[in-house]
């Protein structure tokens, strides 16, 4: 998995894979899910993060 905060367009990408994207659905405003040929989630996309999230850039990983 790969996330990637981009301050210039105020992005949060997730990736989960690198498959290819075949569909993109805007599941509500901002929040954007990319699904692979397999229906797999690539990819989440949210856009305008800073008005979603108090830290957008501040990521915490944790395994259990």
């Amino acid at each position: 998995m790969k996330i990637k905060y981009d301050i210039g367009i105020d992005t949060v990408y997730i990736h989960f894979n690198n498959q290819l994207v075949k569909e993109s659905y805007e599941v509500n405003p901002g929040f954007i899910i990319d699904y692979s040929d397999k229906d797999l989630i690539v990819a989440i996309e949210i856009l305008d993060a800073s008005k979603k999230f108090p830290s957008p850039g501040r990521i915490e990983y944790e395994s259990a």
